[in-house]
């Protein structure tokens, strides 16, 4: 459940387009609506409705789920902060200038940002957060979990590059980096939590005998 409620934001921004685009008139005219008071609803075309629809609802989610995290457990995690600030900053660039480049970047800055908190942690600070975050349900011996941080920074620079090469390196259509967004990115990290249970698996039966 807690994983749907993390993804939350980005499902409803995936059905937000595909909705969108199977009636881009409609999309066109809630979008119109949306933008016009504040000034930026004026010429955009029926092309670009669907991914400034699905960026208006993601900014809105995102916020709603820090909302709820907020009233629920009465903090929020920095990280989702984070989240925030840049898909209102880069949503807001969309909007503005009507131009899907903007959004693209989102998840890659995001993704980036992962990578160097933890890098910049375990080099300079002396802290592994991926430790920190583990150590309660697994015990492992001090080399195991400088490598683990060190797969997860591999793993979250290696995926900001690909929704790069996706969303600009290989001329695709919106819809296909819509759809990387959603199953693509989710698959991914399915997998490399999979591999990486495998892994500690050796090591934690290790440690028990």
């Amino acid at each position: 459940m807690k994983f749907l409620f993390d993804l939350f934001p980005v499902i409803l921004f995936f059905l937000a387009f595909k909705l969108s685009e199977a009636q881009p008139q409609a999309a066109l005219d809630f979008i119109g609506q949306i933008l016009a008071p504040i000034g930026l609803g004026a010429a955009i075309t029926a092309a670009q409705a669907p991914i400034l629809v699905a960026t208006v609802v993601v900014i809105v989610a995102t916020a709603l789920q820090i909302a709820w995290v907020w009233l629920r457990h009465g903090k929020v995690d920095k990280m989702l902060w984070v989240s925030l600030v840049l898909v209102v900053f880069f949503g807001g660039l969309t909007l503005i200038f009507h131009d899907e480049t903007f959004i693209k970047w989102k998840p890659t800055v995001l993704y980036w940002i992962f990578a160097g908190v933890l890098l910049v942690s375990a080099t300079l600070l002396k802290k592994n957060l991926i430790r920190q975050m583990l150590e309660a349900q697994v015990q492992l011996p001090e080399p195991i979990w400088q490598r683990l941080n060190l797969a997860w920074v591999g793993f979250f620079a290696l995926l900001g590059a690909l929704n790069l090469v996706i969303a600009f390196g290989l001329n695709l259509p919106t819809n296909v980096w819509v759809n990387f967004k959603l199953f693509g990115s989710m698959g991914l990290m399915f997998v490399f939590i999979l591999a990486q249970g495998i892994y500690l698996q050796k090591h934690i039966d290790v440690e028990d005998k």
